[in-house]
């Protein structure tokens, strides 16, 4: 890590700390180092997610990281639960060094499922922003991420994978991608293994998935 991505990163830290001890117990703030996606949780202050040192990158910041670094934005004041249930508030903040380059984020998440109970002077403090909130899932290993991501994209076509045809093992593969499934480590294998294909197809189905992304930009340029 070089010394400005170092001072960045201390400067989260700190203030993920600072957070803490001024939010008090139902306040969690994590500062996440993209360096490394499978392990990407370097530091966190509080506990409410109950997830440790080296836990991996969310699915919603996986999805978020499929985009272009320019079209990334900052992810304020949005809705997610723990594994308990306890409702959360969370907004998450990319880091990002003297290029401009995505290099980790700082996710704040506080716990406001008793504050739900209350009303009136606190209804502006729980109003969510975005009239639909994005999924987020808290996971103790990078196991753990892949397995729900295809345990999501799977439920959407209702039937076995053995009995999925090419065209939507295509489509789920597709899916997949944009969620950001095959930038783990291990990813690409395990999907195939679910799927009933070898990994060089997934390889295949990208090359065509991506291609005809490219295909459909360049298009709408020209047009």
């Amino acid at each position: 890590m070089g010394e400005m991505n170092k001072l960045i990163f201390d400067h989260a830290i700190r203030t993920a700390d600072m957070m803490v001890n001024m939010f008090g117990p139902r306040c969690e703030v994590a500062v996440h180092d993209f360096s490394d996606l499978e392990r990407s949780l370097i530091h966190i202050a509080g506990n409410v997610t109950s997830r440790e040192i080296g836990s991996p990158i969310t699915d919603l910041v996986l999805k978020e990281l499929r985009k272009n670094h320019e079209d990334i934005k900052d992810i304020p004041n949005y809705q997610t639960q723990t594994k308990e249930g306890n409702i959360l508030k969370s907004t998450t903040v990319f880091l990002r060094d003297e290029h401009n380059k995505i290099i980790g984020a700082l996710c704040t998440n506080y716990d406001i499922s008793l504050l739900m109970e209350f009303s009136g002077e606190i209804d502006r403090f729980i109003d969510f922003q975005q009239e639909k909130n994005p999924s987020e899932t808290f996971f103790n290993s990078v196991q753990d991420v892949t397995h729900e991501m295809v345990h999501q994209v799977l439920q959407r076509f209702k039937k076995a994978p053995s009995q999925m045809s090419m065209e939507e093992k295509v489509e789920c593969v597709s899916e997949l991608d944009k969620r950001g499934t095959f930038l783990i480590k291990g990813a690409t294998e395990y999907v195939a293994h679910v799927l009933g294909v070898s990994k060089f197809t997934i390889y295949n189905y990208l090359n065509k998935i991506r291609s005809m992304s490219d295909y459909q930009v360049e298009k709408e340029v020209s047009e």
